[in-house]
């Protein structure tokens, strides 16, 4: 992930950036046995979407690893959009053992369809170049990742208060990290405490959906 300027990274930047993801990547592919077992014994839809978490997890933290491990060239430009598109996906993704889990019904299949639009609109205008302005992308991040608000009464009513707990750790963790991400362009290594505080949101939403799904 890329910070709001477009500033170039030290070579030691980068090695900060890509051993902060590199590490949550292995979190990340650790923590898919457990994901498949918690979510075993639910339906088959519900299974799907702890798997369509788990994927999209693991490829954001992989896409993230490779782009910032890339010496500068056509190969770390191809990684950046990659990345890019990773993050919408993943959002997607962390909705989805909600939405067709503890929603289902009309609730659920229409976050679902709406965060899945959403996801599939920002990958497109990333991959094609039609969303560059640094804040737009930043906000529309923000704004699917809040989007949850829309069901949050049948949220509540559907999921354990220790999954809830998590699901807002995360989102605070995740709309925290923001900040670092905006001073990139002023102080060095802020991208790599960024990647921390979006690390720290992946766990927080794997445990609400361990603690969910079990």
């Amino acid at each position: 992930m890329r910070g709001m300027t477009q500033r170039s990274q030290s070579s030691g930047e980068e090695i900060a950036n890509s051993v902060s993801h590199a590490v949550a990547l292995l979190a990340a592919v650790g923590a898919v046995p457990f994901l498949m077992a918690s979510a075993r014994n639910r339906s088959a839809a519900s299974f799907a979407g702890v798997m369509v978490f788990a994927a999209t997890m693991v490829l954001l933290y992989l896409t993230s690893t490779v782009y910032h491990a890339l010496p500068d060239g056509r190969a770390k430009r191809i990684f950046l959009k990659l990345d890019y598109g990773a993050i919408y996906l993943f959002i997607a993704g962390s909705y989805t053992p909600f939405a067709l889990g503890a929603l289902g019904g009309a609730w659920g299949w229409t976050l679902f369809a709406l965060v899945w639009l959403l996801a599939a609109v920002g990958v497109a205008l990333k991959v094609f170049g039609r969303l560059t302005h640094p804040w737009l992308s930043t906000g529309l991040y923000v704004f699917m990742g809040w989007l949850v608000l829309v069901a949050a009464v049948p949220l509540v009513s559907q999921v354990p208060l220790i999954s809830l707990l998590w699901l807002v750790a995360g989102g605070l963790a995740y709309t925290s990290g923001v900040v670092f991400f905006v001073l990139d362009s002023r102080i060095r290594y802020s991208h790599a405490v960024w990647h921390g505080f979006v690390a720290a949101g992946t766990g927080c939403h794997t445990f609400a959906v361990l603690s969910y799904a079990t």
